[in-house]
């Protein structure tokens, strides 16, 4: 063998006796880092829309500040990614199209996973399951189980919303009106112009507590599969990074911990 190749073999080991001293620690340090916060949210702004006129999920306080189930759940996040949280109001009509023109970056505010909003946003892994109840007069005048020539409110763009209008619009001279909040839904249910209202379990029983009188849930909970998530624009790498937060703390026993204070038992 020549110098020159016994030269060249000896190169050709150190290096590889090199790559394989190095290739160890770089995956012991991977695994180490598996769970920290990614470096992409670290320090960054992430802006959050949420609507501010869903009780208990999300609401707007006398001092204009925003708060609920979402907004903790948002700071929750941020908190794990290590990334600076600013939530603002959006009306819930123009809340994905405001997604889309990028003037926030993901919608925190008990969005429901649906086919349809599949097709425009992604969605991160569900944080909470909704059960849809009616919300009426307790003086026997609605039936849930014969539901005949009454009129149903709820909020447009949600999934109640949708299943009045699937199930009850046009039908056994049943009139469907849905309102741009759920709190205008319970005004007209309040005043008597309309018969009952659709909403989630969690909202009714939030509006019950300071409309006791006369008032309740009837029927059974209806269980459409309803999952609630944080909506991100189409390819963006925020869902993954939602998605490992959400399972810290879910696991941290954090998420319990905030459904608890916003929703009791």
């Amino acid at each position: 063998m020549s110098n020159a190749r016994l030269l060249w073999s000896s190169m050709t080991v150190s290096a590889a006796l090199m790559l394989s001293a190095c290739s160890q620690p770089a995956d012991e340090t991977t695994e180490a880092n598996a769970d920290a916060p990614a470096a992409e949210t670290t320090g960054q702004t992430i802006r959050i829309a949420t609507e501010g006129a869903y009780p208990p999920f999300n609401y707007t306080n006398a001092d204009g500040s925003l708060s609920g189930f979402d907004v903790d759940v948002a700071n929750a996040l941020c908190e794990q990614m290590q990334a600076n949280c600013e939530i603002v109001a959006q009306d819930w009509d123009g809340i994905i199209p405001g997604l889309l023109a990028q003037k926030y970056d993901a919608v925190i505010a008990g969005m429901s996973i649906t086919a349809e909003r599949q097709e425009k946003v992604d969605f991160s892994e569900p944080y909470f399951a909704n059960t849809m109840v009616w919300l009426t007069n307790t003086d026997g005048s609605f039936d849930p189980m014969a539901i005949q020539n009454v009129t149903l409110g709820g909020q447009r763009s949600t999934t109640p919303g949708a299943y009045l209008q699937d199930n009850y619009e046009g039908k056994d001279g049943n009139t469907v009106q849905l309102y741009d909040n759920y709190d205008n839904a319970y005004l007209d249910l309040k005043s008597g112009r309309s018969d009952a209202v659709l909403a989630e379990k969690v909202s009714a029983k939030s509006w019950l507590a300071d409309n006791k009188e006369g008032f309740g849930i009837v029927g059974d909970e209806i269980d459409n599969d309803d999952n609630i998530a944080i909506a991100v624009r189409k390819g963006d790498g925020l869902k993954a990074e939602f998605d490992k937060a959400l399972s810290e703390i879910r696991s941290n026993g954090e998420l319990a911990r905030l459904e608890q204070q916003n929703f009791g038992q």
